[in-house]
């Protein structure tokens, strides 16, 4: 289901999608030479994150920004734990697992919802769960 999602053309017109990259550009202008743009309407960043780097993807596809980054490998975290995370502490990211059993979080913001202080706001809260699940990771 999710890659078929991923397919879907994207929703937004181009002036809206234009005018939502340029404010994802106006929130990530303070990341320095470590962003990188591999196509147009999706930045990459590395964060420092529980002693090594969280590398973030963000993208504009379906009408929606999302950011997504790969927290541990496969085995490190209990499932329990997760689900325990998503349903009660966690708001605007998720975890997630893939079918290799690594751990990614991922969140979204509709694109009428951006603005710089939104966008800081999805990645401080992916980058705090990250944070959250490297610490067990190496409780």
């Amino acid at each position: 289901m999710q890659a078929a999602f991923d397919r879907r053309p994207d929703l937004a017109p181009v002036g809206a999608r234009a005018a939502a990259a340029a404010v994802v550009e106006s929130a990530l202008e303070h990341v320095g030479a470590g962003l990188h743009r591999p196509a147009p309407g999706e930045w990459g960043l590395p964060v420092e994150c529980g002693g090594w780097p969280l590398h973030v993807g963000l993208a504009l596809r379906g009408g929606l920004l999302r950011a997504q980054a790969e927290v541990c490998g496969p085995g490190q975290l209990d499932g329990q734990w997760l689900l325990h995370r998503n349903r009660r502490d966690l708001l605007l990211v998720r975890y997630a697992t893939s079918s290799a059993g690594a751990v990614w979080v991922h969140g979204e913001l509709p694109q009428p919802a951006l603005s710089p202080a939104t966008v800081d706001e999805l990645l401080g809260r992916l980058v705090d769960a990250a944070t959250a699940a490297r610490q067990m990771v190496g409780a």
